[in-house]
Order: structure tokens, then C-alpha cells, then sequence
């Protein structure tokens, strides 16, 4: 019998991806050249933020989508942090609201007013203060506002409570610094991959280490929940320094479903998934193509479609929120690319072809809005809120799979969220979450951090000297009045 290609029928074999003209691009951004792997990049429906190079601290620009083109070298900044920023999130509820962390070992939540910055941002909204080394990770709750996820190299990850201000709980079964976070669905289990070469699974609330696998073979980088599959994919390198992926069943991570090996390169694979078309997208760090597969429950697993090439390398890559797409042009996918050498950021629409001009429900299924389905303390007493749709829409009625609030594209996105911020009034005080206070000092870990630690207690000390002379010359002054008053003849 002779061998015969199998082909598969797809309604996403042609997509292809479509570069944004030169005056839809931002232009003459200085984006930072901090080698920290991430994305350095945050964008929503409403505005773009990029990290920036910047002296004396760390700073981040934030711009309105429609202020297309060159940007002024001198324009706004949010540059409230002291050292390097290392990673901004938009907060998935509200547009304007921002956190961002640092090697300062600060988190920050930045309120951006309306119509953009119109000077620099010093000031944050809320001062996060929890981690006792520099932070490399947040990530917002999927359906619970207010509710904040950050990694730091102290191997911990915290969840803060906004409302109040604090960390309410503290994940620390790390052994080394944590590389990447993600969520399921219903943001009630958690993903990370660790740089002792280790994949876990956890729930959350009680820090509970669900599954766990040693990756001796297939070193994970980056790890990424596949909607609702029950499905975990890892980019990471093999045993002979390829580039390569790899498939789990979430509830057993003894061995991986599939293996993929991709090429030889060195850079970074950044994964990225579509739950609605069940696309996965993979960008490596430095390269200039992106290779796109479609996701399936049944063998084989992964089936690729295209790739879509350029020659300009990418530093990062941001994403568009489902509900700020072109459903008119059929654009499913938007990424946001980094261009370092040309301090440029370029947009790339992955579009699939259609001849027709209405509304295409096959490709845009009821996706997460912007809606938040649990209050903080709700999420934090258990509870895991069951999908419904969105009250404008027609089809609102209780679904019994665990989601976020669900929303129509069919008449577009255009309306602004009604959620507003509200800064808790915070007094300073310790931070104690299991009975540790994680703001107490830490021994030092490098020699680099004992050096810093010497020189901050030299100048604390030559402080408090400086100090205590200043009052010993005020008592003496003082005795010497007293002196002269007790000498004094008495007034008759």
C-alpha cells in the first residue's frame, strides 16, 4: 500500500499574519535593554505601555492606542520606581490600572488618567512592599478583581488583596527563582515553572503543590494553561540544547503526552494561547518569525499550520485583550513586537482570510469581558464562580463549567468600564503572612547585595552620628541658659 499524506480540514490553515503600515507603528521609543527574559510590554484596548532605558531608576511609557507614529524623546513617563522595572500587567477589569515590579523589591499599581500622561508619574497609587529581593513576575487574578499575583528571587510568590493593601497568603514550596506563572481558566489552580527544573501545579488559596515533575530531559522555561483542556504546554530545551515543546495532562505530570523538538536556535520560546480558537502561538526571543499550531484534545496532539516571518528580531511581545480585535477584518490574534534596534513596536495582526464581510460567529465564540465574576474575599473563601454571560447580552443564564463572565464581539467592544480603583488608606506597619514578617532584614545572598547592605548601614550610621552631635551641641546650649537664668538677680 503506498504511503499517502494525511491531510486535515482546518478553518485556520490560512491564517496569516499582516505588519501594521509605518504610521500605525510607534516609533523612536528607547525600549530597554535589560536582559531580564520577559516581555517588557503591556498592552489593552485602550492604551500600549512599554519598558524604557532610563537612568537613575526604572520607568515605563504609556500611551493611547491612537497616538500612533514617532513619539517625542521627551514625552511622560511613570518613573517611580528606584531600580529597573521588570515587569507592567494591565489589570484585566480596569483599563487605566497598572502594576508593575521591580528590582527595587517594590510592586506598584499606577493609575493612568484619562486621555494619557500629560507629565511624569512619580506618585504610585499603592506602594507594595512584601518581597525581600528584587520582583521578576505579576500577573492579575483571571476572574477575581483586585487580587494580584508576584514572584520574586526570594523563591515566594505573594498574593495581595488590593482592596486592603496587604499580602493575604504566601506560596513557598520554590527552590529557586520562579520563571513564569499561569492560570487555568477560572484562576483556581497555578502553573510555574522554577529554575530548579521543576513544573508545578498548585492551588492557589492553600499554596497545596498538586502535581509536580522533575525535568531532567526537557529543561521548562515558559509554561502556559491550555484553556480548558486540561492540557499544559512547555517551551524549554532538550538534552542536546534544542529548542523544544512539550504536551502534559495537568493531572499527571509524571510523563509528558508529546515531545516536539523545533530548532537549534538559543533564544527564548515565548508560548502564547488562543482559548477561543484553540491556536497556540510561539516566538522566540531574538528571532523574527512566529509559528502558530492549532490545539487539539485527540492524537496528535498539535497540528502545525504556518509561520509567519520577518527579518527584524524581537526583543518582546505584547497582546491584545480579545475584545480589542478588528472583528471586522476577521483578526483573531494581535501581537505588539519589540524591535529594539529601531526602537520601534510593530503590530501584527494574525487575520483569517474570509470573503464575507459579516459577522463571522465561527471564529469569535463568547470570550472573557471585563467583568470580574468574584469579589477578593469570595475567591478567598473558596469559591470558584461558574461561567454566565454578559447581562447586556441576550444569552445571560447560568452555565455550570467553571469561567469568567462571558461577552459578545458580534457589536464590537466600545464601552468603558464602569469599575473604579479605590487605594486602601495604609499605616506602616509589619507584613506578616504565616507568621513571617517579610519585611525584617534577610541575610545577604551574593557579595553584591553585602556590599550594598554595608554601605546602607555606613551611611545610617554616619547619619545617626551627624545626628546625635547636632543634640549634644542643643543640651549643652540648653544647660548653658539654664545657667544664666539661675545666675540672673531676681526681679523685685
Amino acid at each position: 500500500m503506498s504511503w499517502r499524506p494525511q491531510y486535515r480540514s482546518s478553518k485556520f490553515r490560512n491564517v496569516y499574519g499582516k505588519v501594521a503600515n509605518r504610521e500605525h507603528c510607534f516609533d523612536g521609543i528607547p525600549i530597554t535593554k535589560n536582559v531580564h527574559d520577559n516581555h517588557f510590554c503591556a498592552v489593552n484596548a485602550r492604551f500600549l505601555a512599554i519598558v524604557t532605558e532610563s537612568a537613575g531608576g526604572g520607568s515605563f511609557l504609556v500611551i493611547p492606542l491612537e497616538q500612533t507614529g514617532r513619539i517625542e524623546p521627551n514625552y511622560p513617563k511613570v518613573c517611580g520606581h528606584q531600580g529597573n522595572v521588570l515587569d507592567i500587567k494591565w489589570n484585566p477589569f480596569i483599563d487605566n490600572i497598572i502594576a508593575s515590579c521591580s528590582e527595587d523589591t517594590s510592586v506598584r499599581i499606577w493609575e493612568i488618567p484619562e486621555g494619557g500622561l500629560k507629565r511624569n508619574m512619580t506618585e504610585a497609587l499603592l506602594e507594595l512592599h512584601g518581597h525581600s529581593r528584587r520582583v521578576g513576575l505579576v500577573e492579575w487574578h483571571p476572574t477575581t478583581n483586585n487580587i494580584l499575583f508576584s514572584a520574586g528571587y526570594d523563591y515566594k510568590v505573594l498574593i495581595w488583596n488590593l482592596d486592603v493593601g496587604e499580602p493575604v497568603k504566601m506560596i513557598d514550596c520554590h527552590t529557586d527563582v520562579i520563571l513564569c506563572i499561569s492560570f487555568n481558566t477560572d484562576g483556581s489552580l497555578l502553573t510555574t515553572t522554577c529554575k530548579d527544573k521543576k513544573l508545578r501545579v498548585i492551588e492557589p488559596r492553600s499554596g497545596r503543590v498538586l502535581q509536580e515533575a522533575n525535568c531532567k530531559n526537557h529543561r521548562v522555561n515558559r509554561v502556559v494553561f491550555l484553556g480548558n483542556m486540561k492540557r499544559l504546554l512547555t517551551t524549554g530545551v532538550s538534552r542536546w540544547n534544542t529548542r523544544q515543546i512539550a504536551l502534559w495532562d495537568q493531572e499527571d505530570l509524571s510523563m509528558p503526552l508529546i515531545e516536539e523538538e523545533i530548532d537549534g536556535l538559543s533564544g527564548l520560546l515565548f508560548p502564547f494561547y488562543d482559548a477561543d480558537t484553540h491556536m497556540l502561538y510561539l516566538a522566540g526571543k531574538g528571532d523574527g518569525n512566529i509559528r502558530y499550531y492549532e490545539i487539539s484534545t485527540e492524537k496528535p496532539y498539535l497540528s502545525y499550520l504556518m509561520e509567519f516571518r520577518s527579518p527584524a528580531p524581537q526583543k518582546g511581545l505584547g497582546v491584545m485583550p480579545k475584545h480589542g480585535l478588528d472583528v471586522s477584518a476577521c483578526e483573531v490574534f494581535r501581537f505588539y513586537k519589540l524591535v529594539t534596534l529601531k526602537g520601534l513596536i510593530e503590530p501584527i495582526s494574525m487575520i483569517v482570510p474570509r470573503r464575507s464581510d459579516s459577522y463571522q460567529e465561527d471564529i469569535y465564540p463568547m470570550t472573557p469581558g471585563t467583568e470580574p465574576a468574584l469579589t477578593p474575599d469570595e475567591w478567598l473563601g473558596g469559591i470558584n464562580r461558574g461561567t454566565r454571560s454578559s447581562p447586556q447580552s441576550p444569552l445571560a443564564f447560568p452555565l455550570p463549567s467553571l469561567d469568567p463572565v462571558l461577552m459578545s464581539l458580534k457589536e464590537g467592544y466600545k464601552k468603558s468600564s464602569k469599575m473604579v480603583f479605590k487605594a486602601p488608606i495604609k499605616e506602616k506597619k509589619s507584613v506578616v503572612v504565616n507568621g513571617i514578617d517579610l519585611l525584617e532584614n534577610v541575610p545577604p545572598r551574593t557579595e553584591n547585595e553585602l556590599l550594598r547592605m554595608f554601605f546602607r548601614q555606613q551611611d545610617e550610621i554616619r547619619r545617626l552620628k551627624e545626628e546625635l552631635a547636632q543634640k549634644d551641641i542643643r543640651i549643652r546650649q540648653l544647660q548653658l541658659e539654664l545657667k544664666n537664668l539661675r545666675n540672673s538677680p531676681k526681679n523685685c
